[in-house]
């Protein structure tokens, strides 16, 4: 895993990835840190991370985009995948690159609230805080992305799958008011969902029959619910959509108070997309 970890982030600055969005990055949190805290003399330094989260979407897609489908594409994921190291290292491998390419700013950016200390009072620990979290959103995002990147082999594409998670992510609370409004519009989402898992299944399984079973049963749970106990349909629907909702957690950080709930969410994520990701590249190596 040290190998790969180290490979990795040597190829990010070998080439302009690295650099770009460390500048960018850099950019922008320089630009409303200015802007923010010191031509309106706030001692909110998290106000300044929530405002650049926008810019997320753009800069993470970039970074995951190249992890696994650059492989695919000069057709090394073979050499890799028949190396010594396991698929749980070379995708820790990987990822920790990632984050480590993304953490560079962000440590850039501990100078800051330091800088207020100078003007008066600033609570470095909700500061901090505050830049603990943001930087766990977005090590869960590089997780999606670096999911998304083991199932295609373009990294145009790699990268417009995963701005366009990232945002529907990022609407998700827009998108969970406008969805909540009934039982009937729960049921026709969830029975959109379910066709596409089933689908899914159907085409991971090899079988029609695997497909049919699960459309079937998952069919006739939903009309169960539907008729006999709406309010759980829109219950689950309502949870469904705030797990989706991947930069809520880290708006009550904002506030000033540490969420240990929103560490939790976010690590949670970080797990299931590494988890799904060496499932993907598990699949890779048997076909």
């Amino acid at each position: 895993m040290a190998a790969i970890f180290k490979r990795e982030t040597k190829a990010y600055y070998t080439g302009m990835i690295g650099y770009v969005t460390a500048a960018v990055s850099l950019f922008f949190l320089g630009l409303y840190f200015a802007n923010r805290n010191l031509m309106y003399a706030s001692s909110d330094f998290a106000m300044v991370l929530y405002t650049t989260t926008m810019i997320l979407l753009f800069l993470l897609p970039a970074i995951s985009m190249r992890s696994f489908a650059e492989e695919r594409r000069n057709k090394t994921d073979q050499l890799l995948l028949t190396s010594p190291v396991s698929i749980p290292g070379i995708v820790l491998g990987k990822f920790l690159a990632e984050c480590v390419i993304f953490a560079a700013p962000t440590v850039v950016a501990l100078i800051m609230p330091l800088l207020l200390t100078a003007f008066g009072d600033v609570s470095l620990v909700s500061a901090y805080s505050a830049l603990f979290v943001y930087w766990l959103l977005g090590a869960a995002c590089l997780a999606v992305g670096t999911w998304i990147s083991a199932l295609t082999e373009n990294q145009i594409l790699a990268y417009l799958a995963t701005f366009g998670a990232l945002l529907v992510a990022y609407l998700m609370d827009g998108i969970k008011t406008m969805f909540t409004s009934g039982n009937l519009l729960a049921f026709i989402v969830f029975a959109v969902v379910l066709l596409i898992a089933s689908v899914l299944v159907g085409v991971l399984c090899k079988s029609l029959a695997a497909g049919l079973t699960v459309f079937c049963a998952g069919g006739a749970a939903l009309i169960v619910l539907f008729l006999l106990r709406p309010a759980w349909l829109l219950t689950a629907f309502d949870s469904v959509l705030s797990a989706l909702a991947l930069f809520t957690p880290f708006n009550g950080v904002v506030g000033g108070m540490f969420s240990l709930s929103a560490v939790v969410y976010y690590l949670s994520v970080i797990a299931l997309f590494l988890f799904l990701t060496g499932q993907a590249i598990e699949r890779r190596r048997w076909h």
